[in-house]
């Protein structure tokens, strides 16, 4: 399933008239108006602030082709930096098409160390499968594994770390989603939130963003409510020497 159609079929006008919806704006904007219109940045997920101290936008010296749509501004110090508002933008459109499937049936793959508390806690709350560690070769394709899984779409948290779950998940069709930051490429990717996806704090704001919009799209919690577990809960707790490992 290709990007553009996962977009078409959750949020047409979200997405592919986004730039048709912000010159409709313009003009409403320009219209007399009793009550001022809501800034941009109170439209966010969570203040900006809040996002760019987690580092959510800070890329890599790298970039791609693919992720240039992403991509804000270059520091220079050479670090490429991320729009907030597309990484909100997709969060948004993440969680609805995920709310569509059965719980279990998502699963979400974290093979960095940073990544695997994150992931606990996103599948522990929304029910989602979690698929920590190395990804064992055949979880996906292999019929005959023991511990084979068929869920019916897969997050990744590194599509470069997590390799070979996008390979298997290519091979027998399964929707991918990945969180994705400048050095990426979306080869055998269908949806891609751009984002630090190194980063401790990033990662835990991302999936915590996430968990919470997707039990707002189920209706499990009201649109203004949040979950009951804090940012903090979702960061990783990890010892110098496991930071030091390779």
């Amino acid at each position: 399933m290709a990007e553009d159609e996962i977009r078409e079929e959750i949020e047409p006008e979200t997405v592919e008239n986004q730039e048709e919806i912000i010159q409709v704006n313009t003009v409403e904007a320009e219209k007399p108006q009793e009550t001022p219109p809501v800034p941009a940045e109170e439209q966010l997920l969570l203040p900006r602030d809040t996002l760019l101290s987690a580092g959510i936008h800070i890329g890599t010296r790298m970039k791609t082709l693919d992720m240039e749509p992403f991509i804000y501004r270059v520091r220079p110090d050479g670090l490429f930096v991320l729009d907030v508002k597309k990484t909100d933008d997709r969060i948004r459109v993440t969680a609805k098409f995920l709310s569509r499937y059965e719980p279990a049936k998502v699963a979400v793959a974290a093979t960095r160390l940073y990544a695997h508390e994150p992931v606990k806690k996103f599948c522990k709350i929304t029910g989602a499968t979690p698929l920590i560690g190395r990804f064992i070769p055949g979880q996906l394709s292999n019929p005959q594994y023991s511990s084979r899984i068929d869920p019916e779409v897969i997050v990744v948290s590194d599509p470069r770390a997590d390799a070979q779950a996008v390979k298997e998940a290519s091979k027998v069709g399964i929707p991918i989603v990945a969180l994705c930051s400048t050095d990426n490429e979306f080869a055998g990717v269908d949806l891609v939130i751009p984002t630090n996806n190194k980063g401790r704090r990033a990662l835990a704001v991302i999936f915590w963003l996430l968990t919470r919009q997707v039990l707002r799209e189920r209706g499990e919690i009201a649109p203004d409510k949040d979950i009951p577990a804090t940012i903090e809960d979702f960061e990783a707790k990890i010892s110098r020497e496991e930071e030091e490992e390779p």
